[in-house]
């Protein structure tokens, strides 16, 4: 029997990079497959041409044992292909039904039969076994629930081989189980199901097989039941991983960050309500929760880009509530911001210059005064570079010419070597590899254990677990429990996440 997807060959040039370098790719029929590889290896650019958003160089694409060339995503639809986005690609002022439907509504007659279209929705929510309010306006309905509105849109434009771009990465635990439970019934029914996934974790419990890319090549194609997480990363990296340990006894229960009923009111919406936390010296305190749950507005209001409405921020005792940021950082605060080109580098200075941006007036980089140390400056970028493996190791290339995870290294290697008791570290590994990934959970770790505070905010709830001693979980900016991290369970977390409390809570 023919694989319902068989790519051969895949080349995809753009100008003088190669993203993908004759890739072979194939799917069985009725199989979920996991697609992985660091930043760059070529995943999204070999989903994209089989969606046909991407025409390739060179290669061929077979779909149940028919040669396909496809010039858009309509041809691939047609040939029952699906995508769904790791940004969902809905319209939140209109109703489930009618984002389901949109560019192939049903009509009576020439106009638009919303009656009809509801009925054909709700068969495929029965057919399939999703639960879904199809009157709903997605603007008002979970992540969870406007990703299941994304695979029965494709589903009703029938689609029998499916791309999940990143699909866990907005979900809470409950709701990864769930996505779960909803691939292996759709397995079940016939579908084909290609996941594009870094959380590895996952690609142990949802698929069958595994493929991995480096650097635009095909690697190798495994069984998941005859492999690990660490096998993997390894045929990704090209070595082994090491993440989150090496973590020592500190004995110091000293309080370094303090906030007392801290709120915050953007015009529209509180997006913080009433927060009380402290962190204390070599200590890592991990914020879990979803997205937009009020963690950049917390961070943003301990180093002074926001002004609290109410509350106040205490650094080792003495209050920096709606201190100007230079106040803070020269007070020994390292931020490492969630948005790295807004806030954490200027992208068209160099290497050297963000290395040392936001400090340049420190004596260390001075001479008499006003004048800079060339030699000082030039001495510990070099430094920098080498102990945080930042490519290409040349100081004069612009920031902007970097991959993502060189520079996140840039924005850690200065924040971390800076921080003189606390560091706020706000998604440090998005988006970046697991090279990248292993670098900065040791840096965390290394700080935490010379005695540093470090306050963790990740949408990554196993970087959250395994690298926190306190685990505080916040809900529509709100602290609903401060967990320790040994003894928090990701069940516990993940009601929390979505608002609710264990039993023993209520």
């Amino acid at each position: 029997m023919d694989p319902a997807v068989d790519m051969k060959g895949i080349t995809m040039r753009f100008g003088k990079v190669v993203a993908n370098d004759k890739v072979d790719f194939s799917v069985e029929k009725g199989e979920i497959l996991a697609l992985v590889g660091e930043n760059g290896a070529g995943k999204s650019t070999l989903m994209n041409i089989l969606y046909g958003l991407y025409i390739p160089t060179e290669g061929t694409i077979h779909i149940n044992g028919e040669k396909k060339v496809f010039h858009s995503a309509i041809d691939a639809m047609a040939a029952g292909v699906g995508m769904v986005h790791q940004h969902f690609m809905l319209i939140p002022r209109l109703t489930v039904t009618d984002n389901i439907v949109l560019g192939q509504e049903p009509h009576k007659g020439i106009r638009y039969s919303h009656g009809k279209a509801r009925e054909e929705v709700l068969e495929l929510c029965r057919q399939y076994d999703m639960k879904l309010d199809v009157d709903s306006r997605v603007a008002d309905i979970s992540l969870g629930m406007q990703q299941r509105v994304e695979i029965i849109k494709a589903l009703y434009r029938r689609a029998d081989i499916l791309i999940l771009d990143e699909p866990t990465a907005v979900l809470t635990p409950q709701e990864i189980d769930e996505l779960g439970r909803m691939l292996q019934k759709l397995k079940a029914m016939g579908k084909t199901i290609i996941i594009i996934t870094h959380k590895l974790q996952e690609v142990i419990d949802f698929s069958d097989r595994v493929t991995v890319l480096r650097q635009g090549k095909w690697i190798g194609t495994v069984k998941t039941q005859e492999t690990t997480a660490e096998e993997i990363t390894e045929m990704m990296v090209g070595r082994s991983v090491s993440l989150g340990g090496g973590k020592k006894e500190v004995m110091s229960r000293e309080d370094i960050l303090e906030l007392r009923g801290v709120s915050y009111h953007n015009g529209q919406k509180e997006k913080l309500k009433d927060i009380n936390l402290n962190v204390c010296k070599g200590e890592i305190l991990g914020i879990a929760g979803i997205d937009n749950s009020g963690q950049k507005e917390l961070t943003e209001v301990i180093t002074g880009i926001l002004k609290p409405s109410a509350g106040q921020v205490l650094l080792k005792g003495q209050e920096i509530t709606g201190h100007a940021v230079s106040d803070i950082r020269k007070q020994g605060v390292g931020f490492i911001p969630q948005d790295r080109h807004r806030h954490g580098l200027a992208l068209s200075q160099n290497i050297r210059d963000n290395l040392i941006l936001g400090y340049q007036r420190e004596k260390e980089y001075n001479q008499k005064g006003c004048f800079f140390n060339e030699k000082a400056v030039s001495r510990d970028v070099e430094e920098k570079i080498k102990e945080f493996d930042i490519r290409p190791a040349d100081m004069q290339l612009l920031a902007q010419g970097l991959s993502g995870g060189n520079q996140q290294k840039i924005i850690v290697a200065r924040e971390v070597s800076h921080a003189g008791s606390l560091i706020i570290a706000d998604q440090p590994t998005r988006g970046v590899d697991i090279g990248a990934i292993e670098l900065i959970h040791k840096t965390l770790v290394d700080a935490r254990n010379a005695g540093k505070a470090v306050l963790l905010v990740s949408l990554e709830l196993d970087e959250v677990m395994m690298l926190s001693d306190r685990i505080a979980v916040m809900h529509d900016g709100e602290i609903m429990k401060i967990l320790p991290g040994n003894q928090a369970t990701r069940e516990e977390i993940g009601l929390l996440m979505a608002g609710g409390r264990m039993a023993e809570d209520e």
